[in-house]
């Protein structure tokens, strides 16, 4: 493995009734409160009312952002820029998902900025500074509660793409398995597949001696694929949602990927696909990252083969390593359409159409991937493969 220094300040707040630490974390970066939520959601779930009773019994002065998208919005962002600016908000306030949290991260950095928060995202500015903000849970998904990354879609010109910095990780974190409650059973799905996605993007690397980690990846595998079914039989099990909002969180915090950096090329691809399209991020996943696998078998067979062996259960005996890892491929597929995942590209009505536009926006940077480097037409046959 390689040398490794591991940092995560956000403080993790997990479990029934926890809410009400808001009314000591807020107070301790200010009066001025800029709370940031989607839909509404939260409003029909009461966790709305809750928040502001709670931040009213502090005396915190409240602004609100409303309608962040499930692909979170430079537009939306923005809005949010300008109200911390001309208020002089003290701390955001995500209440929801991953994508209410990505928004929030550049509405923090974006405040701090003279220019269009869009800079930040295209790389065309550095974040050095960030307004502080904490979150309130209420999707297992994207990790984005306690790391400091963040996608943004600008819809205008089709772009969708990944950023980060130190600065933007939430001060604090409060997650109770009940505001989960209420998540219909497509998004329960696609968080699911999103928080195993982030675990395999980290397994398919090439670093020797990970064998911790890559026990830790299986396991939070294993857990997650035997509890899924149970919690969509049961959408309101407090048990079964504090184990997948838990294993969301562990799988994309810097734990697992200690010492090695993981491939991350699928997520580009996925991207691509959905700031065309528009479609819900895990299930873009559970559609294309079959395929990146098979694509990509021949790079170090013995690797999926060990996946194949210790997650699905596949018998090696008189197999090649391809063998065994093309059934565990399989297996993966099969996993994921027996919890009603998407399997094609044709199951958004999405066909060949776009699919240059799509390779353009995946390759906006150049080759990617840290497992195995993919190019146009590598980008291409996964997307033919995938439709």
């Amino acid at each position: 493995m390689q040398n490794f220094t591991f940092w995560n300040p956000t403080k993790l707040i997990f479990g029934k009734g926890q809410l009400e630490q808001l009314k000591s974390e807020i107070p301790r970066y200010g009066k001025k409160v800029l709370v940031v939520y989607g839909g509404g959601s939260i409003k029909r779930s009461g966790l709305y009312d809750n928040v502001i009773n709670l931040l009213n019994e502090i005396d915190a002065q409240v602004f609100e952002l409303p309608g962040v998208e499930p692909n979170p919005r430079i537009t939306t962002a923005r809005k949010g820029v300008e109200i911390c600016k001309s208020e002089g908000i003290d701390i955001l306030l995500a209440v929801g998902g991953g994508s209410v949290i990505d928004c929030t991260k550049l509405i923090a950095a974006g405040a701090k900025y003279d220019g269009d928060a869009w800079d930040l995202v295209t790389r065309k500015a550095v974040v050095n500074e960030a307004l502080p903000f904490g979150t309130v849970l209420t999707l297992a998904a994207t990790g984005s509660e306690m790391n400091s990354g963040s996608v943004i879609t600008n819809w205008e010109t089709n772009e969708k793409y990944g950023w980060g910095s130190p600065f933007t990780f939430p001060k604090f974190s409060i997650l109770d398995p009940v505001h989960t409650f209420s998540v219909p059973r497509d998004q329960t799905i696609y968080g699911i597949v999103d928080m195993m996605s982030h675990v395999l993007e980290h397994y398919f690397h090439l670093e020797e001696n990970t064998l911790f980690q890559d026990r830790m990846c299986e396991s939070l595998l294993i857990t997650v694929m035997e509890t899924a079914p149970k919690l969509l039989e049961n959408l309101e099990s407090y048990e079964h949602r504090a184990t997948i909002l838990y294993s969301g969180t562990m799988a994309l915090n810097g734990i697992l990927n200690m010492g090695y950096r993981g491939d991350w090329a699928t997520h580009n691809l996925e991207h691509a696909v959905s700031a065309v399209y528009d479609i819900p991020h895990g299930g873009g996943l559970a559609i294309l990252f079959p395929h990146w696998m098979k694509h990509n078998l021949k790079v170090k067979p013995e690797r999926f083969k060990q996946l194949a062996v210790r997650v699905f259960g596949v018998d090696p005996e008189g197999k090649t390593a391809e063998e065994a890892g093309l059934e565990g491929i399989q297996k993966l597929r099969e996993y994921w359409n027996s919890i009603d995942a998407p399997e094609r590209l044709a199951d958004y009505n999405i066909d060949d159409s776009k699919i240059e536009l799509m390779a353009d926006r995946a390759m906006v940077y150049g080759e990617f991937g840290n497992f195995t480097k993919l190019n146009r037409e590598d980008v291409l046959a996964i997307y033919r493969e995938s439709l």
